[in-house]
């Protein structure tokens, strides 16, 4: 069972600052919370695969297919500074 004193605690820890009228309301409601789950922990899950999500997730996205890249001439067609091989760049460090 939780105390104010606890919930005093973690307010401390969380540099929050709460009236004795919110600790009361939160020790009520943490309180609740906890004694729920602490429910969850007695229901017997044996057999129960654990789950990474509830509900059934199918991605929407197309799964990768290799395919043939561009060759080097399609890649630097646009490029506006090339040699017939690299892409060209100003240097980004002086030496």
């Amino acid at each position: 069972m939780l105390t104010r004193d606890d919930i005093r605690k973690v307010a401390n820890l969380a540099r929050l600052e709460f009236s004795d009228s919110e600790l009361a309301q939160f020790t009520e409601q943490l309180g609740k919370i906890v004694t729920f789950v602490e429910q969850l922990g007695e229901v017997d899950t044996t057999g129960v695969a654990p789950l990474a999500h509830p509900l059934e997730i199918h991605s929407v996205v197309r799964a990768d297919q290799p395919r043939e890249g561009l060759s080097r001439e399609s890649a630097l067609a646009n490029a506006p500074n090339q040699d017939h091989e690299f892409f060209l760049v100003p240097p980004v460090m002086a030496r």
